[in-house]
């Protein structure tokens, strides 16, 4: 099967010489793309620029992305091309940067621009906008292929987490979302519809469920 793996995270600028990112390495997507490749299946790995877990890879090819605004053009350039499945385990940014503002003594604000924003300035406040849902698109991108999502969560419990799972699907026509994080505790989910969730203990027993999954018929 032709499958596409996006990992690691995406980052977003706040000016010319700074960022906002997360701790995601890209281990795990990049681990499934060498595991799904190590099973005959042909694999394009979208890794994040900013990724800490570099192995080599064994994947036909290779794209690094920057941005949320890259990683979706890439996405959406990549459904021109046949494409069975989409496992899209990338950590991307909630949040972009909006407008900046410097703050007077008696509350003015005055909006800062600049390629490096100086300390000088003293204190700031930073818009944050939320990032475009890039899952919500790959139905309307890839109509015939399989569609995988994840949700990490690090508030609340297992049976939460899973419930967003299986919203996550409905609301982006998916058919498979993998849960993890504090709030699921150790291991993974596999939601694969409402009320079916399989544990799985660990990276491969997860690898192992997701390359069986694949072999049936997608459902949009």
């Amino acid at each position: 099967m032709n499958c596409i793996v996006t990992a690691g995270p995406t980052y977003e600028n706040l000016d010319e010489v700074r960022r906002l990112t997360n701790f995601s390495t890209g281990r795990l997507g990049s681990e499934l793309a060498g595991f799904l490749v190590g099973h005959g299946h042909t694999v394009t790995l979208l890794l994040g620029q900013q990724s800490t877990y570099r192995p080599e890879h064994s994947a036909a090819k290779v794209e690094t992305f920057t941005t949320t605004t890259d990683l979706r053009d890439r996405l959406q350039k990549l459904s021109q091309q046949s494409t069975d499945v989409v496992f899209h385990a990338a950590a991307v940014s909630d949040f972009t940067f909006g407008k900046i503002w410097s703050r007077s003594a008696t509350g003015e604000m005055t909006e800062i621009k600049s390629g490096k924003i100086s300390t000088r300035q003293g204190n700031l406040l930073a818009e944050l906008l939320p990032t475009p849902k890039i899952i919500a698109e790959l139905r309307s991108w890839y109509p015939q292929a399989r569609l995988v999502g994840w949700k990490y969560e690090v508030e609340g419990d297992r049976a939460g987490v899973i419930a967003l799972g299986e919203r996550q699907m409905a609301d982006c026509r998916t058919d498979a979302c993998v849960v993890n994080g504090k709030a699921y505790g150790l291991g993974f989910g596999l939601v694969t519809s409402i009320g079916q969730c399989t544990h799985l203990c660990d990276g491969s027993s997860l690898f192992t469920a997701l390359e069986e999954l694949i072999q049936g018929t997608p459902t949009t």
